[in-house]
């Protein structure tokens, strides 16, 4: 079995990462347009005004999240065949934590909106904590926990003769 040049590794990443992307750009483009209908509909003019400062948070996130999830295609654009894959690839990388980030903030953000207008007070907050450490476990707590997976065999597989 071959090995993969540097250029092919850096492809991979690259391609890898956009995969990645796509879910997630997907999801926060939904979330984003959700937030950008709400204060049309009948129903908003009986929001407090905290839940309207949580929607704003919300909002502001949720365009974060847009604006640094799709940014690599930008930049993309900006490096199409300048030979600057690893760059792009950092910064794509960069970006995607980034735009995860803030997505988590208007997810969560989203969820307090809800809750709060739909529920007491206290059981929104409850609700919202338990969906921001449900995010928070799988999306940093397990996978920094397991960031080695596998690299133990991978070094059998070094060992073993083919």
């Amino acid at each position: 079995m071959s090995k993969e040049t540097e250029k092919q590794r850096w492809q991979r990443n690259f391609a890898d990462l956009l995969q990645e992307l796509r879910v997630a750009q997907t999801g926060v483009q939904i979330l984003f347009a959700f937030l950008l209908t709400l204060p049309f509909s009948a129903g908003f003019s009986e929001t407090t005004n905290f839940q309207r400062d949580v929607y704003i948070v919300a909002l502001l996130a949720a365009a974060a999240a847009t604006a640094m999830i799709i940014s690599p295609v930008a930049f993309h654009r900006a490096l199409f065949r300048q030979g600057r894959k690893p760059e792009l690839v950092r910064f794509a990388h960069r970006m995607a934590s980034g735009g995860l980030a803030f997505m988590l903030v208007a997810m969560v953000s989203a969820v307090l909106l809800v809750t709060d207008f739909v529920l007491p007070f206290w059981v929104a907050l409850l609700l919202t904590g338990c969906t921001g450490v449900w995010f928070l476990t799988f999306w940093a707590a397990l996978p920094f926990a397991r960031r080695n997976w596998g690299e133990d065999d991978l070094d059998d597989d070094e060992d073993t003769p083919a």
